[in-house]
């Protein structure tokens, strides 16, 4: 019976196991062709090309962060309980990392961690994906029908992408963060990771990307010997006194 209770329903075990942003092999030749879309009924990553083989699925879609999987916190509440799982601002929407990230050190002792892979979070959360929480509750033998919500498939419907324009030059879509958005995670670099201070509010935004690297590109040695050499007087050679 714990066991049953713990068993991952089919569309949570291929969300957390798909592999997204890859080429959709059915459609190699066209253009915008990653697979950035999970069909909750077929349990598959699939590209916008793909989408009116899935007209009357449920759908949903998956972003990329840091070059890893994300989803809006206001997708994914629709289908599990996201508490104590700590969310990401881009661009003003939350999302939810789908799994784990690899880190070079584990933190533990004082600070609070998460409790499947000891990253550091901020309080009061305990987990940072929800590949973390899920297995979390499966080691615990916790019943996963308490988080999980009933699928209502008005709220993954084929109308969330009926204004993406996928054989135009680009893809329509304001609010999609793309696998170009490329942002650093604030938690990575705020001082020492095992330590017990406050860690902001996990909150970036692309402007701030691009300050920082036009910090980086008018710095280093060269910029550094172009400024010095500027800003020599010019005029004639100084001779040395006659003794």
């Amino acid at each position: 019976m714990e066991m049953e209770m713990a068993v991952k329903p089919a569309w949570l075990e291929g969300l957390m196991a798909e592999t997204f942003f890859g080429v959709c092999e059915t459609h190699e030749s066209r253009r915008k062709n990653e697979k950035n879309v999970f069909c909750l009924l077929c349990c598959l990553s699939i590209c916008p090309h793909c989408l009116p083989s899935h007209r009357s699925h449920p759908l949903l879609q998956v972003r990329r962060y840091v070059y890893h999987d994300v989803i809006r916190l206001g997708d994914l509440e629709k289908l599990v309980e996201c508490s104590y799982i700590q969310p990401y601002t881009i661009n003003g929407a939350k999302v939810i990392f789908l799994n784990q990230r690899p880190q070079s050190r584990s933190c533990k002792g004082s600070a609070n961690i998460c409790f499947t892979c000891d990253r550091i979070l901020q309080e009061p959360f305990h987990f940072c994906s929800l590949s973390c929480k899920v297995d979390h509750l499966v080691d615990q033998g916790e019943d996963l029908s308490t988080i999980l919500h009933r699928i209502d498939e008005s709220d993954f419907a084929f109308s969330q992408f009926e204004g993406l324009r996928v054989d135009g030059p680009e893809l329509i879509d304001e609010d999609q963060i793309t696998s170009n958005s490329i942002l650093e995670d604030p938690l990575e670099y705020k001082g020492s990771s095992c330590s017990n201070e406050t860690i902001g509010n996990s909150e970036i935004t692309l402007r701030d990307t691009e300050v920082v690297r036009k910090k980086k590109k008018g710095s280093g040695f060269l910029g550094g010997i172009v400024l010095s050499l500027s800003n020599k007087r010019k005029g004639a050679p100084q001779r040395a006194p006659l003794s």
